[in-house]
């Protein structure tokens, strides 16, 4: 589950967008391909609840570190993509360029 906090992110859940604002939530199915993206202008704040817990903690440090490291932009693709690997989450499709 997924709830807003602050900004809006389009979440893409086998293949259906879904805006997610101040106070609205998503649920994400297990196994289900899904995805988000800031279209905004303004950056976003979402709370998630992982159950069954299939990521650890580690997951949350390494990807948090990366994010936080990024100062000019988006993290970098390809060693997000390693993270995900490195705790066991399958990459369906990089995501689109813009």
């Amino acid at each position: 589950m997924v709830l807003g906090i602050v900004g809006t992110l389009t979440w893409t859940i086998d293949g259906k967008a879904i805006a997610v604002g101040p106070g609205q939530a998503v649920c994400i199915p297990r196994g289900a391909v899904h995805r988000f993206d800031n279209f905004g202008t303004e950056d976003a704040k979402q709370l998630s609840s992982v159950t069954p817990a299939i990521m650890g903690p580690g997951y949350f440090r390494e990807a948090s570190a990366l994010v936080n490291a990024a100062t000019s932009g988006p993290p970098d693709t390809a060693t997000m993509v390693e993270i995900f690997r490195k705790h066991g989450m399958t990459i369906a499709a990089l995501p689109p360029t813009r």
